[in-house]
Order: C-alpha cells, then structure tokens, then sequence
C-alpha cells in the first residue's frame, strides 16, 4: 500500500492559521493510520494528559506560592535578627560610653590622689619627719 501524501501547499497565514492547519494534518494522520479501536484509546490519552498538565500547573502555582511565602519568611527573619543585632550594637555603644567616662573620672581622681600624695610628702620633708 502506498502512503497518501499529506504534503500541501499552504498559502502564508497567521499564527493560529498554522497551529489550526498543523493539527488538522495530524488528526488526518491519525484517522488514516490508526484504525478506529485505537482512536478512542487516543482520545483517552489525550484527555489524560490534559489531566496531567492541569496537576502540574496547579502544582507549579503551589511551588511558586510556597517559594514567594518562604521568601517572605526568610526576609522578615532576617529584618528581625539585623534589628536585633543594631539593637545590640547600640546597646555595646551606650555601656561602653558609660565606662569611658567611669574610666575618665577615675583618671582625674588617680591624678588629684598623686598631686595630694606629692603634697603630702613635701609638707612631711619639710617639717622633718621621715619614715
């Protein structure tokens, strides 16, 4: 048996034109090719994978969801441990402000006490009295 050719020559048209023209030679193949018990056996593949690409695109959209709400999560966690962390900061720069001027006033008072010991001791050498 020869095979019918299923060449034509299609004038130039749009997009849709084409896709409506392409799977018109196909369902032609098909009616030619496969007899009429595989046809329904066709269809029901057909129907089934369309089933299947709905799950996979309502699975895509729920991948997307969870990925924009993890995101989300993860950048508000962050918002709150850099807070946290600048509260810290913060926190370190006030104590150690306030330990600066302990530090400064002990200064002044250590230097006051050696100025009175350096007095005390003149006033004590000079009247004469030694250890």
């Amino acid at each position: 048996m020869e095979k019918p050719s299923l060449e034509i020559n299609l004038p130039d048209t749009h997009e849709e034109g084409k896709l409506y023209v392409v799977d018109s030679l196909n369902n032609l193949n098909k009616l030619t090719v496969c007899p009429d018990e595989s046809q329904h056996a066709l269809a029901d593949e057909e129907e089934h994978s369309d089933g299947i690409g709905e799950n996979t695109a309502g699975s895509n959209i729920r991948n997307q969801h969870l990925f924009f709400v993890t995101s989300i999560l993860t950048l508000i966690i962050s918002l709150v441990l850099v807070s946290f962390v600048i509260f810290l900061i913060i926190q370190t720069r006030s104590k150690l402000d306030q330990i600066s001027s302990k530090l400064i006033s002990e200064k002044k008072n250590i230097e006051e006490l050696k100025k009175m010991h350096n007095i005390i001791l003149k006033h004590l050498n000079r009247s004469g009295i030694k250890e």
